[in-house]
């Protein structure tokens, strides 16, 4: 059984993802060594535009600054405490002025079911 984890802001170690122009780092925090259905981070976005097709189902959680998703529907503009949820298979651009968000994905191994 998995143990009952407390992430410290302070404590979270981010990787770059994309830019520049921009900047965009990710602190991926639960995933498959940890959980067998979902996974879990901290995204931060300032300036950069990253084109994606979600290959799981994906909810994003605004805790800061301004968030934009472009997705084949429009356009979405997320501010602190606003919730996005993204249907499997969905292409999106994410993008955001010192964003930061909260992501949680399912299901965890995505990237083995799609050989990435």
């Amino acid at each position: 059984m998995a143990e009952v984890k407390h992430y410290k802001r302070a404590e979270m170690t981010f990787e770059a993802y994309g830019g520049p122009p921009g900047s965009a780092e990710i602190s991926r925090l639960v995933g498959p060594d940890m959980s067998s259905t979902m996974g879990v981070g901290i995204a931060k976005f300032d300036g950069c535009s990253i084109d994606w097709t979600v290959l799981y189902d994906e909810m994003i959680i605004v805790i800061e600054g301004w968030f934009r998703l472009k997705h084949p529907g429009g356009v979405i503009e997320a501010g602190p405490g606003d919730v996005i949820w993204l249907p499997e298979k969905t292409p999106i651009t994410y993008e955001g002025e010192k964003a930061i968000v909260c992501y949680a994905l399912y299901p965890v191994d995505w990237r083995k079911r799609h050989s990435l």
